[in-house]
């Protein structure tokens, strides 16, 4: 007789102390494990029903971890059965540890997916899941080898979503993805390296240079002085958040999201980049700590602008409040940029990209800020600004208006 069951090994905990969760094969009294690749701390196991409590961090997931594994042992030893061979407990558990590796597409996206989801990883996780649902759409199902996907699947691939109208830099975005995926599938050794196609498809050439994203002197002073008096909440939202980003250092919409009273210390703004960590400490000069005022008079809210509140406890819930907010916004700067004439599509992140040309243009020397704050030298500008005096980035600074 062969039995299958899951343990909470408590023999060896781990150095966290949690205790590692393991599949116990026990064949003619000889007993063997396969570990599941998780662990939990004690008191979230409740080991007279052998299952998590109720109260364990990701106890769906885990559940569903051990019915699968639970599952396909069984589906082996019946096969076995089948076949009337003879085998051990040892020889099981070899046999499922050498067929146990994900083996399709879907297999290892959604493992991934998962992985990024514990790591509160959310907004990398959104590009990954879209990724994936772009594929499913694009093939029907996801439940085929990475064999099954070299050049000619991928240019058909591609084919496809420019069909969907998807931009160059979209489409690299997916095609990206779908190699780190293909890289991970190797490393678990889903999939041989010698099937590899993105050696012939270079997913380098679906890009495509990003226009530029500033505006001159004169016509970010129009976008400073625009009317007001009869705008809506969203249409003032967004003039007061372009203005604050030109005014301190080009600083993106979710910084801006996140800063607090406690980001203001002896007159100047003291934050950390979200992207990079980065710590920024600029003047806060008079016009932004006007627009700072305007939206002073909740005491409720601990943060400067009214983007996020308290009601927004989780990492979900402030990105959905961002995206929400972000969307509305860019689309009434859009507006005003039609209204007012101005040569490009207005958003909050031209204000950063201004920034940055106007004070080029002003003369101030490239070592403090560099023209372009594109995604490729964003890290060199920001290591110049670390190197300076706060003197020589405040005068730097009086060349804005």
């Amino acid at each position: 007789m062969t039995t299958v069951e899951v343990v909470c090994y408590k023999y060896k905990p781990l150095r966290n102390g949690e205790l590692p969760l393991k599949i116990r094969v026990t064949k003619d009294r000889k007993v063997r494990y396969v570990s599941l690749g998780v662990s939990t701390k004690p008191e979230h196991w409740d080991f007279k029903k052998n299952q998590p409590k109720a109260d364990c961090p990701n106890r769906e997931y885990i559940e569903k971890l051990i019915a699968n594994r639970i599952s396909e042992i069984k589906a082996e030893i019946v096969e076995l059965k089948a076949e009337d061979k003879e085998f051990t407990a040892t020889t099981l558990v070899q046999s499922i540890s050498k067929g146990s590796k994900a083996s399709t597409v879907s297999d290892i996206f959604l493992e991934h997916i998962e992985f990024l989801r514990e790591m509160k990883r959310t907004g990398y996780l959104l590009s990954i899941r879209q990724t994936y649902n772009s594929m499913l759409k694009f093939c029907g199902s996801l439940d085929i080898p990475f064999s099954e996907i070299e050049c000619g699947w991928l240019k058909r691939y591609e084919i496809w979503l420019r069909k969907q109208g998807m931009s160059e830099n979209t489409i690299g975005i997916r095609f990206r993805n779908l190699r780190m995926i293909y890289n991970l599938a190797i490393e678990k050794g889903v999939v041989k390296k010698e099937l590899y196609p993105f050696d012939s498809y270079k997913v380098s050439k679906l890009h495509e240079e990003t226009a530029k994203r500033a505006i001159t002197k004169e016509d970010i002073l129009a976008v400073l002085n625009y009317p007001l008096d009869k705008a809506d909440f969203y249409a003032q939202l967004a003039i007061h958040l372009f203005s604050f980003s030109y005014f301190m250092g080009g600083i993106n919409f979710v910084d801006m999201a996140m800063l607090t009273s406690k980001n203001i210390v002896n007159n100047r703004l003291i934050y950390n980049r979200k992207k990079t960590g980065k710590l920024i400490n600029l003047p806060l000069i008079d016009d932004a700590r006007a627009i700072i005022e305007i939206y002073n008079n909740n005491s409720s809210n601990s943060y400067l602008f009214p983007i996020l509140s308290a009601l927004h406890k989780t990492e979900q819930m402030k990105l959905n409040r961002l995206h929400k907010v972000i969307t509305k916004v860019n689309k009434a700067l859009k507006q005003i940029g039609e209204e007012l004439g101005l040569p490009i599509k207005l958003t909050t992140y031209v204000a950063r990209h201004s920034f940055a040309t106007v004070l080029k243009r002003a003369g101030v020397s490239t070592s403090i800020i560099c023209e372009s704050l594109g995604h490729s030298s964003e890290k060199i500008t920001q290591i110049y600004l670390d190197s300076f005096e706060n003197s020589q980035i405040d005068e730097a600074m009086s060349h804005l208006k």
